[in-house]
């Protein structure tokens, strides 16, 4: 069977074909220069005050949050109804049992009232009917009626008329001579129910009627009034019940509906806090994704990726008042031509990737894709080994105004200038109060102010960190905005009050410093109105044999940045035997690409 020609297979139009694959990402509606610098600076809320600012302007962003938050607010609408549909099904269930306990009582009042109206059309002259069985052996059995009562005793003219009654009919006897017609019994009211009711049961149908029977016209209406007096008892008291438990289950109801309105206030004010939440979530969410952000603890914590483009936007900022020739001394490094193949470190070696390598790095780490851990970049080496310490004083007079925000941005500009020139370069980062801590781009960015100046801590430890150091550009910059206050006394514990005694000790650690070869000194004193503080960093400086810059906070970054471009480099020859030479791309033809064949296999 061949296949038809090509011409019979009728092919679709896709020329009106609408992209239905729309993004819904809120930050990559705003410049990312923006987002970075707003998050380094204010955090996560200055992100949702960007947001909402940039929403009136950008009708694209507001569609975007528009769309989120209905989507948002159909989720929490349906949690909400979850919640009362819930309470709807308990009132239902207490309406239906309200109904049927009305229904089970009113059957019991209508039974009632039948045995009521049979009670008014009964003749006790003849056995009741058996409904009324039961209320008339109650009746009858009652202590207080009439015939449950024993006879009344004589009255007083009862007993003289029988008294006299008896001697005239002793006297007939004994002179009569004849025999006197016995005496007429004497009538006697007897107890008939309780001769009548054995012990331990009640009365069968033949006692019942012996015992009617024996009542007379007073005590049989006497027990007709009884029945039916107690069978409307129990029917006003049956009523009194089905009210009680009317009201009862309307209370019910209103408890059930006010309960009902608080849920829905409380789930609806849940809902929207959820609502809130998830949008929050949502700029993390994006944040996270884009690396500027991870989550630690709970809380949104920033990353050395935000760090490090954070620091490259201040960078540019401040090369901007730079002077030309500052600027071009900022790019780049005095290159040798020989390459290495090493670990990616900034992400401007990206253009420089290794893919097959990168690509290997990845899969043995059980990864599909290359990130930063196992990308592979060819690296031209410098000429010129740079080791640089960058000081930050964080006491608590560095905690006024802006001077350690701007003291830790210009020390930022610097390091990615830095970095950007030597990209091999040793940086060491450390903040001093009473001690010492070296810090990396985020610990410096989020540390806090804090107490006394311990200069001379901060310069032995870089005299520590240089000593060794095998670079033969070694270089310390240090920013702070006052005199020495504390010391570290031959034990190792910090003291401060004593401004004297810390001076002394920050000067020997000057002279220690100062021998350290070769070596080069700059203190960045922010102004202040105590004219000691400059007179003490000027000995300093002058101890350490370096350049001491005085300035406002807002210009601390151009200063830096002027020194270190000032700094003169050293060349080097790299031997030929440590490092393989490898040629920079070329332009196309057989020789360029031998070019790049080489380089991909060097190193």
């Amino acid at each position: 069977m061949t296949s038809p020609p090509a011409e019979a297979l009728p092919l679709p139009d896709c020329s009106q074909v609408v992209e239905d694959v729309e993004s819904d990402d809120l930050l990559s509606t705003i410049d990312s220069a923006a987002v970075i610098q707003v998050l380094a600076e204010q955090g996560e809320a200055g992100v949702h005050s960007l947001v909402e600012q940039l929403a009136a302007e950008n009708s694209e962003l507001a569609r975007r949050i528009a769309r989120l938050r209905e989507l948002l607010k159909r989720q929490a609408s349906s949690r909400v109804s979850r919640v009362l549909e819930e309470y709807d099904r308990r009132s239902h269930e207490v309406e239906l049992d309200r109904r049927a306990r009305a229904d089970e009582l009113q059957h019991e009042m209508d039974a009632l009232e039948a045995r009521l109206a049979e009670a008014r059309r009964l003749h006790l002259g003849e056995l009741p009917d058996t409904s009324l069985f039961a209320d008339v052996q109650q009746a009858l059995l009652l202590p207080t009626a009439s015939w449950m009562q024993p006879p009344p005793p004589p009255t007083l003219w009862e007993r003289i008329r029988a008294f006299f009654a008896r001697i005239g009919a002793f006297f007939r006897r004994l002179f009569g001579g004849r025999k006197t017609p016995a005496d007429a019994p004497r009538e006697e009211r007897t107890v008939p129910i309780a001769t009548l009711l054995p012990v331990g049961r009640g009365l069968t149908p033949s006692e019942l009627s012996e015992a009617l029977a024996r009542l007379t016209p007073r005590q049989q209406e006497e027990l007709e009034t009884s029945v039916t007096r107690d069978i409307s008892e129990r029917e006003r008291a049956l009523a009194r019940e089905a009210e009680a438990k009317r009201k009862e289950a309307e209370a019910q109801r209103r408890r059930l509906e006010e309960e009902r309105k608080e849920a829905e206030r409380r789930a609806q004010r849940e809902a929207d806090q959820w609502a809130r939440q998830a949008e929050e979530q949502r700029l993390r969410r994006e944040l996270t994704e884009r690396g500027l952000a991870t989550e630690r603890g709970g809380q949104l914590a920033i990353t050395y990726s935000l760090v490090e483009r954070f620091a490259k936007l201040v960078l540019e900022a401040e090369s901007r008042s730079l002077p030309g020739d500052v600027r071009m001394s900022l790019k780049g490094g005095a290159a040798t031509g020989v390459y290495e193949k090493a670990r990616l470190r900034i992400p401007d070696e990206v253009a420089h990737l290794d893919i097959p390598s990168s690509v290997l790095a990845a899969r043995q780490a059980g990864s599909r894709h290359i990130d930063e851990s196992t990308s592979y970049v060819f690296r031209e080496i410098l000429a010129e080994r740079v080791h640089v310490v960058l000081a930050l004083d964080k006491s608590g007079s560095m905690g006024e105004g802006e001077k350690l925000p701007a003291a830790k941005k210009a020390l930022l500009a610097l390091y990615v200038a830095v970095r950007r020139r030597y990209p091999d370069a040793t940086i060491d980062v450390l903040a001093f109060d009473n001690e010492v801590r070296l810090l990396d781009l985020v610990s410096l960015w989020e540390t806090p102010p804090g107490s006394f100046t311990n200069t001379g801590e901060a310069l032995r430890t870089a005299f520590l960190l240089l000593r060794s150091s095998r670079a033969n550009r070694k270089e310390l910059y240090l920013v702070t905005d006052g005199l020495p206050e504390a010391y570290t006394d031959a034990d190792g514990t910090t003291k401060s009050g004593n401004l004297d005694r810390a001076m002394e000790y920050a000067l020997a650690r000057s002279q220690e410093l100062s021998s350290v070869k070769p070596f080069r000194a700059t203190m960045v004193l922010i102004k202040s109105e105590h004219p000691d503080y400059e007179k003490a960093a000027r000995l300093l400086t002058h101890q350490l044999g370096g350049e001491l810059v005085v300035t406002e906070p807002q210009r601390l970054g151009i200063e830096l940045l002027v020194r270190w471009a000032s700094g003169k480099e050293q060349i080097r020859q790299v031997s030929p035997e440590t490092r393989t030479p490898v040629a920079p791309p070329a332009a196309a033809g057989p020789k360029g690409r031998r070019r790049k064949r080489d380089r991909r296999m060097g190193g």
